[in-house]
């Protein structure tokens, strides 16, 4: 049999494929977004010292292409589908029945441990590493810059944990209240807004944080329990949409879907009512063609590659910006390249665009060390 075969035939048939096909659009938005935005410039005068800039810096002409990669949302609905699937028994998987397994406590302890795993391992990897670079003199603005392109990512996985240990929560609000449970989230998310217009109660930030990603995640609930329909997408892609733009051209919002230096604040820092409303329109669209995708699913040459990337999602995302890391430090011994180690000006997306594939097989390689961890 050929792998794309095994595959196929090792996918149990309850398995709704079009979940994971949302799970690996989302995380090649991501990896792409960062790859894409994260750009490192290395000093003329002194190689060595870097610092971190944004190609989307005084050129709105970008600004689009962050509605399509800033994926955040498909995560968290995605997550709160596997939730409701896999910690209640709905649709033929019974993992946390009483009797069977543990129930609940040793369903949460296997979720999470499968996020620690691959996390400790990079802890385990890069801690050393950071303390070479520290003690053998690499400059401060270096040292800053591979800290903030191995840690910032993490703060997704908090939210990832504080949402998994809060989903009986969760179920029991859908199952009772049905979409009517996503009010809170929405309230506390325009709470925030306004707060952070009036730039008062920061302390409000890491709750609202949770509280807002908790919104796709209701959603992935409700449509593992048949509370979201299909036509549901003629709703959250038109309003999602309308909501949207109207944030931007009347409310003042940013109109980038991620943090552009300048901007005064970010919408994901925390998710603001555009980030929700970004999440609503890509649901929209997943819930239109559902259907036909389950469909392409079926067939072997399609679902293998979103079998594989959905085994080894937690290690491709871990492990990324480390792919990004790897060729910049080679990059040194060549100097400033286009789109690598050079500022952010002219034709430098394009540049950084032909560097993905380099990226994507460092990354490749990185998985294939360390992706043991998290089976």
């Amino acid at each position: 049999m050929s792998l794309a075969a095994r595959i196929e035939a090792a996918t149990p048939a309850h398995r709704d494929r079009t979940i994971d096909a949302l799970r690996a659009v989302a995380i090649v938005g991501v990896v792409l977004g960062h790859w894409l935005v994260s750009a490192i410039v290395s000093d003329p005068a002194r190689p060595s010292a870097w610092h971190g800039a944004s190609p989307l810096q005084d050129r709105p002409a970008l600004i689009p292409a962050t509605w399509l990669l800033q994926t955040l949302g498909l995560f968290f609905f995605a997550g709160g589908y596997a939730a409701a699937r896999s910690s209640g028994g709905i649709g033929g998987n019974a993992a946390a029945r009483d009797g069977r397994t543990g129930g609940m406590p040793r369903w949460l302890g296997a979720r999470l441990a499968r996020l620690a795993r691959p996390v400790a391992v990079l802890a385990a990897v890069w801690l050393p590493a950071w303390l070479l670079l520290s003690v053998t003199g690499a400059p401060d603005s270096t040292l800053h810059v591979v800290r903030s392109l191995l840690v910032h990512p993490m703060w997704f996985l908090l939210v990832f944990i504080a949402l998994t240990v809060l989903a009986p929560l969760l179920r029991a609000a859908v199952a009772r209240y049905r979409l009517w449970s996503l009010l809170p989230s929405l309230a506390l998310v325009v709470l925030c807004d306004v707060t952070r217009h009036l730039d008062t109660a920061q302390w409000l930030h890491p709750i609202a944080t949770v509280g807002g990603w908790a919104a796709p995640y209701l959603l992935g609930i409700a449509l593992a329990r048949d509370v979201l329909p299909r036509r549901a997408g003629l709703v959250l892609l038109p309003g999602g949409v309308a909501a949207g733009a109207g944030l931007v051209l009347l409310a003042g919002y940013p109109a980038s879907a991620v943090g552009v230096p300048g901007d005064g604040w970010s919408n994901l820092d925390p998710p603001s009512l555009f980030a929700l409303a970004l999440a609503a329109a890509q649901l929209g669209v997943f819930l239109l063609v559902r259907d036909r995708l389950g469909g392409w699913l079926r067939r072997p040459a399609v679902w293998a590659p979103v079998a594989g990337l959905n085994l080894a999602a937690m290690t491709v995302y871990c492990w990324h910006q480390s792919a990004l890391l790897l060729v910049s430090f080679a990059g040194l011994l060549a100097g400033p390249l286009p789109g690598l180690l050079d500022d952010p000006a002219g034709a430098w997306p394009v540049h950084r665009l032909l560097w993905t594939p380099v990226f994507a097989l460092a990354l490749a390689g990185l998985c294939s060390a360390f992706h043991r961890f998290e089976r």
